[in-house]
């Protein structure tokens, strides 16, 4: 199966769309890989989350805010010979993006940010009260690279 590879941001908006969680890796404090699943928003390229405000992953990604963030969708498994193992394989499309993170403060965008967020979700904007804007961490990816592939496709 080939491989093609993709630079149109429109690519990478099609696999996005589909998936309902990505996942982001950093380097955490003892220098090892640390990868989380995440709710995410996504328009215009950049990646936005949202957690807790406090927490390891804050903490890391406050001291290195270099990150790496995973989407996957379309799985389908293919064989060339049913009994045979290595012949055995899997199509999907992927979006891989490395950038990095930077935490919004503003009370405004945090919650134009939350409604990104929500309408992939739950499909609407919502109202924020101030004290839940206050106690969430909102932060966005600023890709330094994005690369798109598909599998089999």
């Amino acid at each position: 199966m080939a491989n093609t590879l993709y630079t149109d941001p429109a690519k990478a908006a099609e696999v996005i769309d589909k998936c309902d969680v990505c996942y982001i890796g950093m380097i955490d404090f003892d220098n090892k890989p640390y990868v989380l699943p995440f709710n995410f928003g996504y328009e215009d390229g950049i990646v936005f989350l949202h957690s807790a405000p406090i927490g390891k992953k804050i903490d890391v990604l406050k001291t290195n805010p270099d990150i790496c963030v995973t989407f996957s969708t379309d799985h389908q498994l293919f064989h060339r010979h049913e009994q045979v193992a290595c012949s055995y394989g899997m199509k999907y499309k992927s979006v891989l993006i490395t950038g990095k993170v930077e935490f919004i403060e503003d009370y405004n965008e945090k919650v134009r940010v939350l409604n990104i967020i929500m309408r992939k979700y739950a499909g609407r904007d919502f109202e924020y009260n101030a004290p839940a804007v206050h106690n969430v961490a909102v932060y966005k990816v600023i890709p330094v690279k994005t690369e798109t592939k598909f599998s089999g496709y």
